[in-house]
């Protein structure tokens, strides 16, 4: 008898990603955070970007870095908890003026309030993606990469994870065909699958001309509890 059909992610955290990351998470069946791999500076594990009155505008969780070149993401500390509120106060004051901002607003804030008092990074990401998947409908399993017995490193790692977790299929963006084997999950009897994030809708965004690469924040606030209707998996 064939294994019953599972479809795999597997990402590092992101911090209040985009909404094409959603839309990977929602096409599958598990999404597993490699969140043991090493921290890259610069990146999308601590910032993203909003819409702005005056443009697109970053949102940077202060990390600590110096002297810790070899860290992993799950180990990565902030700085302090002032990042919470300051980020919070900047998101209202840039999207008070959207029409649908009261839909998701009083949640957010209560989200980005308690995230204050974690003080790993890994842990912040990890609340953020659990809490907006909920508003917009989202139920797939997430789990940690540390879950499983990580063995080899890129597509040998990837492999494993996959099998332990029972996947079938496992989903990859678009940027991993750069250096993924996909003869190694083909000879594990694994398919491989690529997002496509073309072809997304626009909505009505306040601060135009409109762009998509900005945080789902932006998402929620803009569209409210219609938010999913703009996600292509849905």
């Amino acid at each position: 008898m064939s294994p019953p059909a599972k479809t795999v992610a597997i990402v590092q955290s992101n911090y209040i990603p985009w909404k094409g990351y959603f839309d990977l998470v929602n096409l599958a069946d598990e999404l597993i955070l490699l969140d043991h791999v090493q921290y890259t500076r610069r990146d999308w594990r601590n910032r993203n970007r909003i819409k702005s009155p005056t443009g697109p505008l970053w949102l940077t969780i202060p990390v600590q870095v110096k002297g810790r070149y070899d860290q992993r993401i799950d180990e990565t500390r902030v700085t302090g908890p002032e990042w919470a509120a300051r980020h919070w106060s900047t998101i209202a004051a840039s999207y008070a003026g959207a029409e649908r901002f009261s839909d998701h607003a009083a949640a957010l804030e209560r989200l980005f309030l308690d995230a204050a008092g974690e003080v790993l990074l890994s842990r912040i990401n990890h609340r953020f993606l659990t809490a907006i998947c909920a508003m917009i409908g989202i139920r797939t399993a997430m789990s940690w990469s540390t879950d499983y017995a990580v063995t080899g490193r890129r597509t040998e790692m990837l492999v494993a994870l996959c099998r332990q977790a029972g996947a079938t299929t496992y989903l990859s963006g678009p940027a991993a065909r750069a250096y993924l084997d996909e003869s190694a999950f083909h000879d594990a009897g694994i398919a491989v699958r690529w997002m496509d994030y073309g072809g997304y809708r626009e909505y009505p965004q306040v601060h135009p001309p409109f762009v998509h690469e900005v945080s789902v924040v932006d998402l929620l606030l803009n569209a409210g509890h219609d938010a999913a209707k703009y996600l292509r998996s849905f």
